[in-house]
């Protein structure tokens, strides 16, 4: 019985509450419209918003096409190949691994950027021009010292641009796909070497099992696990990612 009275006092309660409460406590709403802008500076401010969320739809595309990113993935992609192992480490491990690598080798660059163009910028002591000169050279500073003169070249004769005088003159239109295609040829020479002690325990592995008569049974399938045990008797994962990480070096 008390109880029942308890709850029936509640709901009495309730239905004592006015409504206009609620609404008076409502959660505000966010609303985007679109109207005629009172002064050109209303539309410049437009425009720089619009041009943000352009960039940071297009982020993933800029941190793989100029940091270390596409090296170090390709790398361990060959690695895993090599090894015969299709889904491990998974996916979101390896790419993982490749985003604090990255960070771990791009820390020099962001930090420069940071102290000559994004504070001062954020200071107000510098226009827009210029913190972005300042934050353009030392990411093209770390392409460059990674970018083959071949590719360069390639892609100046492409697009028709004469040679600058200094490689810091050069547009970042040319310099991020001859970095990028740079990358590329770094990591397959990588992933070569990568492959090679593999290769040859396969070979063998091979050659036994046809003496044995054995021709039937699949040589990855015996070879997989001396693989592994060779990889971590040497400390594959500590080799390869100082091979890796030393080579921005």
């Amino acid at each position: 019985m008390r109880h029942r009275s308890l709850a029936t006092l509640i709901l009495i309660a309730l239905a004592l509450i006015p409504v206009h409460g609620w609404a008076q406590t409502a959660l505000p709403t966010i609303s985007l419209t679109v109207g005629d802008a009172e002064s050109g500076g209303q539309l410049v401010t437009g425009l720089k918003v619009l041009f943000l969320l352009t960039v940071l739809t297009l982020a993933p595309a800029i941190l793989v096409m100029v940091t270390s990113f596409t090296r170090i993935i390709v790398v361990l992609s060959f690695l895993r190949q090599a090894m015969g192992l299709q889904s491990v480490p998974p996916n979101p491990v390896l790419v993982g691994l490749a985003l604090f690598l990255t960070f771990f080798v791009m820390a020099p660059v962001w930090q420069q950027i940071n102290g000559t163009a994004l504070q001062p910028y954020l200071a107000g002591e510098l226009s827009e021009e210029v913190a972005w000169e300042r934050a353009k050279t030392p990411l093209a500073t770390f392409m460059l010292a990674q970018t083959r003169e071949k590719d360069l070249q390639l892609f100046l004769d492409i697009s028709k641009t004469p040679t600058p005088e200094t490689q810091t003159d050069l547009p970042l239109q040319v310099v991020v796909p001859a970095f990028v295609i740079s990358e590329l040829k770094t990591a397959f020479q990588i992933g070569f070497l990568l492959y090679l002690p593999f290769l040859v325990l396969d070979m063998v592995v091979s050659s036994v099992l046809m003496s044995m008569g054995m021709m039937m049974l699949p040589p990855v399938v015996i070879s997989l696990p001396f693989k592994l045990i060779l990889f971590v008797l040497v400390d594959g994962w500590n080799l390869v990612v100082g091979a890796v990480v030393g080579s921005f070096y």
